[in-house]
């Protein structure tokens, strides 16, 4: 029997954003970074000072990797950008697609050998328009075709996993890896089967190699051991959870953004914490993103 737990915890962030997405930690900074991709914004909150910006962005944008103390790798709907993070100037690095498919950039991570998977879609999430991508030192490789809403995806502690799911579909997928590259290295299988509860939407794998995603739709983020069994759900004050993120020196807490995207005005005025950024108030055994590799 699953474990059901109410919600916990506390608002990090009452900036509401439209479609919060693509929560990170950088742990050198301790700095919470995430996205309101359709508002164009990035946002910033520091730790310890618990000081808070929000960055106005030229275009949208979902995925935030470090790659050192001054550059971070932005995924954006013209591509992988460089943001230089003194001046908050942006100078492009990867085309991931031309500008001619009406594509925009979703979920993304970067895996332990310093490649990013990042995920593509329609800006009006047709079916089938978008993929899943490996970017390793600059060089491209499509890895998943014919994919609507690209999300959770995430890798187990040794690097040898790889986890996505199209959300339309419903399934979260594992895919075998090579653990040195980040590349496949056999067929995908269905980790988690579809339910009838929301939509998985963003994931990570916490150091024991559980997966815990946002439920989309359900208010909730939920728990799967390592052979794919649901061992608990964590409840968000809020309909559209969307991702997860390990956050604190120890990685030891878990953030987690919402959104209010295609929620009508009586759900907004009943779903009144939508958009919000929260903490989910639970001890976590949690791993810091690796920084993208140049």
């Amino acid at each position: 029997m699953s474990e059901i737990h109410d919600f916990a915890g506390t608002i990090l962030s009452d900036h509401a954003s439209e479609l919060g997405e693509g929560p990170t930690y950088d742990a050198a900074t301790d700095t919470l970074w995430w996205f309101n991709i359709l508002g164009k914004e990035l946002h910033e909150l520091n730790l310890a000072s618990g000081a808070r910006r929000v960055h106005p962005l030229p275009f949208k944008a979902s995925v935030l990797a470090r790659i050192d103390a001054d550059r971070q790798l932005i995924a954006t709907e013209q591509g992988l950008m460089i943001r230089d993070i003194a001046s908050g100037g942006f100078t492009p690095y990867v085309e991931l697609e031309p500008a001619h498919m009406g594509n925009r950039s979703n979920d993304g991570r970067v895996h332990a050998s310093g490649a990013l998977w990042i995920g593509t879609m329609g800006l009006k999430a047709q079916n089938g328009a978008g993929s899943i991508y490996h970017v390793a030192k600059g060089a491209v490789t499509r890895i998943v075709t014919g994919i609507s809403i690209p999300n959770s995806i995430c890798f187990s502690p040794d690097g040898a996993t790889g986890y996505y799911t199209d959300t339309r579909i419903g399934n979260i997928m594992r895919l075998p890896l090579d653990a040195e590259t980040g590349l496949p290295v056999g067929e995908a299988t269905v980790f988690v089967p579809a339910g009838a509860d929301g939509g998985p939407d963003g994931s990570v794998c916490d150091a024991d190699g559980y997966l815990w995603n946002a439920r989309w739709g359900a208010g909730a983020v939920d728990r799967y051991a390592p052979d794919g069994r649901h061992v608990a759900r964590y409840s968000v004050p809020t309909s559209r959870a969307s991702c997860p993120a390990f956050f604190g020196k120890s990685a030891d807490r878990m953030a987690v953004t919402t959104a209010y995207e295609g929620a009508s005005a009586d759900e907004r005025a009943s779903d009144t914490k939508a958009g919000f950024l929260f903490d989910l108030g639970i001890t976590v055994n949690g791993r810091v993103e690796p920084a993208y590799r140049l």
